[in-house]
């Protein structure tokens, strides 16, 4: 059988961590979840996830300078970032960290669940791509 993958969600609002994350089991994903950077780079490190789904916008430390971070322990691990204001001078300067995908937090005008489910899914797929490339 294999085994689930893991997502790691670091999002500061308890309520969208609990309706995401719940989404993320029914999905089938082994979840870990981080209420801040700091406890989201602890996650990285201690439980070793397969992707990770970081908030932009959190107190302390912004989900910019935590994915920073997490980049010297994994250069390489998937990254999907919600952004409830998400506009260009939040993306300038994202390039290089490797974000997968930038997902609209609150918008009439997203799904945001379907639009996060397809970014994971399109996330486990280069991983196993990857394997595949480093067995083969």
């Amino acid at each position: 059988m294999e085994e689930k993958k893991k997502v790691l969600l670091v999002d500061d609002e308890i309520d969208f961590l609990e309706i995401i994350g719940a989404r993320i089991k029914n999905w089938g994903y082994e979840l870990i979840t981080a209420t801040n950077g700091k406890e989201g780079i602890d996650a990285l490190k201690n439980k070793r996830p397969d992707i990770i789904v970081l908030d932009y916008m959190m107190p302390e430390m912004d989900g910019v300078t935590t994915l920073k971070k997490m980049r010297k322990i994994n250069s390489e691990i998937p990254v999907i970032m919600f952004s409830a204001f998400p506009d260009r001078r939040a993306l300038e300067g994202t390039e290089e960290l490797g974000i997968k995908t930038f997902i609209p937090k609150l918008s009439s005008f997203s799904d945001v669940q379907g639009t996060l489910r397809s970014a994971i899914n399109m996330a486990e797929k280069e991983i196993e791509k990857n394997q595949r490339g480093q067995n083969g």
